[in-house]
């Protein structure tokens, strides 16, 4: 093919992965839901704020374990909350107190090399703790494994794998990997989920990143102050057709219509 033909094809099929993505949001994931956490209830040194979306920048590790194989682990900073797709102003949060996600994970993938060609593929396995901690803390890499200096971290949750997809387009001399997941949530520290009476069962992750944030290395890349978001839902018995729709390749419109620069 052309390069200059397959270039307009390429494009052609982000527009068609980006509609079908917000076709499936626009149906399921319009409202987020709301929920209040209050930090002092946790032994925390932040005031309680309502909000329906966290958002998180991403200090992850991925090794190619064979062509079509992979692990994951990191670290997720959240770094503030929105309510109504406006930014609250969270007063303390990551000088006074900080709260963050340890994960690992495996998966599988097309094969594809990612610097020539569309990659997709899918979670097998992901498990992560929910941690508060109180005062400043960093995040980032030792070598290749990633780091934080957050101290004597409190669990808040903890929870595993629904479903999960990821993929990655080549460009910018790199590639742009995104991924996004449905996750069991369970409370491990009540009085930090102030409300709902009853909190969510699962929630819902999703992630991009620029090709600036990815580094490659022998065997595999790391993210770099990577860019996603959590919100929260209850777990129904039969996956509605929007979720079904948002699965697969449609998560790349669901990271884009809730991208939120994480700095």
């Amino acid at each position: 093919m052309h390069t200059a033909t397959a270039s307009f094809a390429l494009r052609g099929f982000h527009r068609t992965l980006f509609a079908a993505g917000l076709l499936a949001t626009s149906v399921g994931a319009n409202a987020l839901n709301a929920f209040t956490l209050d930090p002092a209830a946790a032994g925390l040194a932040g005031a309680t704020f309502t909000a329906d979306n966290l958002l998180i920048s991403d200090y992850a590790t991925v090794n190619r374990t064979s062509a079509t194989t992979f692990t994951e682990s990191g670290f997720l900073s959240i770094t503030g909350a929105q309510l109504n797709n406006v930014n609250l102003v969270l007063p303390g949060l990551n000088s006074s107190y900080g709260l963050f996600i340890a994960f690992n994970g495996t998966g599988t993938t097309d094969g594809n090399n990612p610097l020539t060609s569309v990659s997709v593929g899918s979670f097998t396995t992901l498990n992560y703790t929910l941690y508060g901690y109180n005062g400043a803390a960093t995040f980032g890499f030792s070598g290749t494994t990633p780091t934080t200096t957050a101290a004597s971290p409190t669990v808040l949750a903890t929870g595993s794998l629904v479903s999960g997809s990821v993929v990655s387009f080549p460009g910018g001399g790199s590639f742009l990997p995104a991924a996004g997941a449905t996750v069991t949530f369970n409370v491990a520290n009540p009085p930090f989920f102030a409300a709902p009476s009853g909190f969510y069962s699962q929630a819902q992750t999703s992630f991009s990143n620029t090709s600036s944030q990815v580094q490659s290395f022998s065997g595999g890349f790391m993210v770099q102050q990577g860019g996603g978001s959590i919100n929260f839902a209850s777990a129904v018995s039969e996956p509605v057709p929007s979720a079904r729709l948002l699965g697969g390749l449609g998560v790349i419109g669901f990271v884009a219509r809730r991208r939120i620069r994480s700095r």
